[in-house]
């Protein structure tokens, strides 16, 4: 019974730590989209609509933030809001 219950604790803990890195890894990705971005709320969301094709394309996270560079050069221009 008490190698069940550490069995079951440990499987827990580990998908614990599998659910926040994944977490972690998504929040700091947006965090770098969002810095090209500036404050302006048009390029903000076209900089996640980017990074949500960076991931439909499979970009690597050691390439994404040339690649996010590249689309934030890209920036269609977008009157602001009045």
């Amino acid at each position: 019974m008490d190698v069940a219950i550490v069995v079951v604790v440990s499987g827990l803990a580990q998908a614990l730590h599998v659910v926040l890195f994944v977490l972690f890894r998504r929040w700091m990705n947006r965090d770098l989209a969002l810095s090209f971005a500036g404050d302006e709320p048009a390029r903000r969301a076209y900089m996640l609509v980017q990074l949500q094709q960076a991931r439909v394309q499979g970009i690597a996270r050691r390439a994404l933030p040339d690649w996010l560079a590249r689309a934030a050069a890209n920036v269609p221009d977008v009157a602001p809001a009045a």
